[in-house]
């Protein structure tokens, strides 16, 4: 199972290398591959199943770095890729299910209910990652979305109060003291 992990980390990169993925390789610098080492380091948190938890990691935003059309509906795009990319590998049909499954519910602007250890990992992972890619918002705010000081500082900062928002009670105490640090940064708790 680990070749099969180090397989998608590669083609999921890859995916992220090519001219045609519009968020260029910040999207795996700066979000996937910190979503995979969040989720690799909290999954145990979350009585998850690794294997299920590393895959869906690095696939979870598949779909909007092969297509930025694809980026509205990503995660169910994102699922349908996931599998055909997994049916290629020795992974049982219900592993596979649950990693779709995974990708299907990270989205927290969608209120899917997460039930499993894994989704709820997933979903957590994602929304955590934004506090420990500040810089990559930074550059958001002002380089792409050319915005003032105090319009980029509300944006990051309302960006960050959702994903908080976002996370289950078991994220929020992992991610707490991130949270209160970029309220002193964006000047709004101090």
């Amino acid at each position: 199972m680990d070749e099969i992990v180090k397989d998608i980390y590669n083609e999921v990169k890859n995916r992220c290398m090519l001219p045609s993925n519009a968020y260029g390789i910040g999207a795996w610098d700066h979000h996937i591959e910190l979503v995979y080492k969040i989720a690799n380091r909290i999954y145990n948190e979350y009585h998850a199943d690794y294997y299920i938890v590393a895959l869906a990691a690095l696939l979870h935003d598949i779909a909007s770095v092969t297509n930025k059309d694809f980026t509205e509906e990503h995660h169910i795009i994102g699922a349908q890729i996931a599998g055909d990319l997994l049916q290629n590998y020795d992974i049982s049909k219900e592993k596979i299910e649950h990693i779709k499954k995974c990708i299907l519910n990270h989205r927290g602007s969608r209120l899917i209910p997460k039930i499993t250890g894994e989704e709820i990992c997933i979903a957590d992972a994602d929304a955590m990652a934004h506090f420990y890619s500040v810089p990559s918002l930074l550059k958001m705010a002002y380089v792409d979305k050319n915005m003032s000081i105090d319009d980029g500082s509300d944006f990051i900062y309302n960006k960050l109060e959702r994903s908080y928002n976002k996370l289950s009670d078991k994220g929020k105490a992992i991610i707490t003291p991130q949270y209160e640090a970029s309220k002193i940064i964006l000047k709004r708790n101090f």
